[in-house]
């Protein structure tokens, strides 16, 4: 099966994580967007009334004849099928759990360039998001990664769920690389303090399908529209 993924063609965003899942797994599956007239299939999909509901957003997943949006819904539905997430229903909910936390940091991190609003440019909120960039350092980088350092210190193998890469590491794997583009004074401090989910990006950026991934032109560089941006007022 050609699984169809939809999003924004020119930046990494939310559709980074459903990227890394399907490259990791091999899978065959076209960047419906990234194709000419692909932007344009993309927004009469969200359109189409025929779809109960249709997706509020991208990136979404066109599987057969499903339709699936949310980045945590992808990869629940990836994981289970691709060998990314545990065989238990048990373990699939854990997973997917902690999918829906780092989902909230995701969130944390596009604010602190936008902390009034997407609608505002950079510029527009600059002073709010030096403010919101030094509180996000300070308390919430602590909080989630800290968090996600103490499953990983748990965890019974090499990757935060075992022996088996999941979905989760090759997300994590993306927050770890999307917060050294952004913030890469604040990050080398901050890693000290993370250790195990330092090595446990190195461990999957080494894997031979991602390693592939980020050497292709499929990879698209982070820039300053994406959730990732670096602007070094807020890298002090």
């Amino acid at each position: 099966m050609r699984y169809e993924l939809f999003y924004w063609p020119t930046i990494q965003g939310r559709g980074e994580y459903v990227r890394l899942a399907l490259e990791e797994a091999g899978a065959d599956y076209v960047d419906v967007a990234r194709r000419r007239g692909g932007e344009q299939r993309m927004m009469a999909m969200m359109a189409n009334e025929r779809c109960a509901p249709p997706p509020f957003a991208p990136p979404f997943l066109k599987a057969n004849k499903l339709v699936i949006a949310q980045v945590a819904n992808i990869l629940l539905y990836l994981g289970a099928r691709h060998g990314l997430a545990p065989k238990s229903e048990a373990g699939r909910l854990r997973l997917h759990q902690l999918q829906l936390t780092l989902a909230d940091f995701v969130v944390e991190i596009h604010d602190t360039h936008h902390p009034l609003g997407p609608t505002l440019y950079y510029e527009d909120q600059r002073r709010q998001a030096v403010t919101r960039t030094d509180e996000f350092w300070k308390a919430r980088v602590p909080k989630f990664l800290g968090y996600f350092e103490d499953v990983a210190t748990r965890s019974r193998g090499p990757y935060l769920d075992g022996r088996r890469v999941s979905y989760l590491d090759l997300s994590l794997f993306q927050i770890v690389e999307g917060l050294r583009y952004a913030f890469p004074n604040r990050m080398k401090r901050f890693e000290r303090k993370i250790p195990r989910l330092v090595a446990l990006h190195q461990r999957v950026g080494a894997r031979p399908n991602i390693a592939a991934y980020l050497k292709s032109s499929r990879r698209i560089a982070f820039n300053t529209d994406g959730i990732f941006r670096h602007y070094p007022a807020l890298d002090r």
